[in-house]
Formats: structure tokens, sequence, C-alpha cells
């Protein structure tokens, strides 16, 4: 794991160890994320999760994005060659950007999701 994210984690785990309201899984989860970036243009981009919970992400993202934007997120199912009877990916998951982080060249967005996952 790169010493900056693992710098970052060790922080954000000191800092909400009280205060997160469902437990964060650390996993890496390809996803799409859609969204416009901080001048207004739409994007779709394929990236992936940090941590996961049924209240949010943390993801990583080549775009800046800005706080209290709404994003949509989906993850991509496997090809459509190893099942007909499962779909090219997931409904899309709403949520808010609630932080970001600038590590070098990566940008790390934690995400609130709108209704929480069941």
């Amino acid at each position: 794991m790169d010493l900056g994210l693992q710098h970052m984690e060790d922080r954000r785990r000191a800092e909400f160890t009280q205060t997160r309201a469902s437990t964060r899984i650390r996993i890496q989860v390809p996803i799409f994320l859609r969204a416009s970036d901080s001048t207004g243009a739409e994007f779709i981009e394929l990236t992936k999760t940090l941590n996961i919970s049924s209240k949010g992400a943390c993801i990583a993202s080549t775009h800046m994005l800005r706080l209290g934007q709404t994003v949509h997120i989906t993850i991509p199912a496997p090809s459509a060659s190893s099942s007909s009877l499962v779909p090219n990916e997931t409904p899309p998951i709403t949520a808010k950007v609630r932080r970001q982080e600038v590590l070098g060249e990566m940008r790390v967005f934690g995400l609130e999701f709108v209704r929480p996952l069941e």
C-alpha cells in the first residue's frame, strides 16, 4: 500500500473511530463514477473504492469534485459471456461528497450514500 494512503487511513481511523455510524471494510471494488468535475464538465471514470460501508465509501478519482456535490456510482458486473442473467452494472448509487484530500497525483473523496445500502 502507498505510504501516503496508509498515513491517511491511519489518521482517518484515529479521527473517526468513535464517530462512525457503520463499520467500514477496507476493500478495493471497481466502480464507475459519474459526475461533473469542478469546471462543470460531465465525466464517467472507472476507478475504485478504498473502503466501503453501508452508509458511504472512500474512493479515488483523477477528477476534482466539490464538497456537497452529488455523484453516482455503479459497480460493473462480469462480462455478459459469463451469464446472460447478470446486468452490465448495478443500479446507480447516489452519494454526496463529504470529504476530500489530495495525496500527490491521487485525489481521495469520502462519499455519503443518500440511502444506506441494505
